[in-house]
């Protein structure tokens, strides 16, 4: 385990330790794990230029007031944009790509607790969220992350180290609960079984899939009527009963993800790997999701630490009965189908 300790000491040599300049996009940044993420991000960073992705306009002003406050000598620049919409993300995707060569740090975040609805692409929403619209950040942003120098990370924040079995017959849980354990496993494993087809192509780029840890957010805002006031309710007196014995301060959240995000205790697979800041003492390379030390892909829990072994057997069993080619088959079938190509 890599304890909070660890994680500020290493977040404090951010400043020295990488260049200043950093590029980073933070994708589902107006809230939650992203916002904290966001902000301790820009705190130990120097000069960092910070692309931040929400809906609410009123929010990205608030929270960029924040970003100038923390680290007057940033930049920070707010995107809205539904995220829900493949087509909005290729827009944002060639905002960026006008303004940047290259890329530090994706994070993503998007996320949403609104089940049994499509999007006007023909998605089931809460994949299309935090599924398919996380993806497509990455493939097309995916050279310029290559082209940076130095770090070059994708950190996607859902719930690694809990993979489970995938339903082949119903990729998009149409007719399953996403909010059940077995629906959990399902996007979890298609999550991490994506990164690593991505990971293929490029071996320069550090991949993190992590389980943040019981944070309490505003999960279920964006749920309407009656399930929402219920599901809302249900999770504030689960905080309440729980929270005391397993509530992790979200103001933690954001330092542990930012050393996800910076430690080289994360190396991508190919050459120059490494990247990062240095290691703290007692902290080893962290395992992939292949079993193998620093192989670039990591699933991991809210302490950094690798998936046990038995979902390391899951996902070989995924990846030599074919399922994780049709994971990946599905998600290019959909992004040809909604956008018309692959990437932009």
């Amino acid at each position: 385990m890599v304890t909070l300790q660890q994680v500020r000491s290493s977040n404090s040599k951010i400043a020295t330790a990488l260049p200043p300049g950093l590029v980073a996009v933070f994708a589902g940044a107006t809230n939650g794990i992203g916002e904290t993420s966001l902000k301790q991000f820009a705190k130990n960073a120097v000069k960092p230029r910070i692309y931040f992705l929400g809906r609410s306009k009123a929010s990205g002003d608030r929270v960029r007031a924040d970003l100038q406050k923390l680290n007057p000598e940033g930049e920070y620049i707010f995107i809205s944009a539904d995220l829900s919409r493949l087509r909005s993300v290729d827009e944002v995707c060639r905002e960026i790509k006008r303004k940047e060569s290259a890329i530090n740090l994706l994070f993503l975040t998007t996320g949403t607790a609104v089940t049994g609805k499509e999007t006007e692409e023909g998605l089931h929403y809460p994949i299309a969220v935090a599924y398919y619209a996380r993806l497509r950040f990455i493939v097309n942003l995916l050279r310029l992350l290559q082209n940076a120098t130095g770090l070059r990370r994708v950190v996607t924040v859902l719930a690694g180290t809990k993979e489970g079995a995938v339903n082949k017959n119903d990729f998009q849980m149409r007719q399953s609960s996403l909010l059940s354990l077995a629906g959990r496993g399902h996007i979890v494993s298609m999550t991490t079984l994506a990164l690593e087809a991505v990971a293929q192509t490029a071996p320069s780029v550090s991949f993190i899939h992590n389980y943040p840890g019981a944070v309490k957010t505003n999960l279920g805002n964006d749920v309407e009527g009656l399930f929402g006031a219920i599901f809302r309710s249900v999770f504030r007196i689960l905080f309440f009963v729980v929270g005391p014995f397993v509530e992790i301060p979200v103001d933690e959240a954001g330092e542990r993800h930012v050393f996800f995000a910076t430690s080289a205790r994360f190396p991508e697979r190919g050459e120059g790997a490494g990247a990062g800041v240095p290691l703290p003492q007692d902290v080893a390379v962290a395992r992939g999701t292949d079993g193998k030390a620093g192989s670039g892909v990591y699933s991991i829990d809210n302490h950094a630490e690798s998936a046990p072994p038995k979902v390391e057997q899951l996902l070989a069993q995924l990846r030599e009965d074919g399922t994780a080619k049709k994971v990946w088959s599905d998600v290019e079938e959909q992004f040809v189908r909604v956008t018309g190509s692959l990437s932009i």
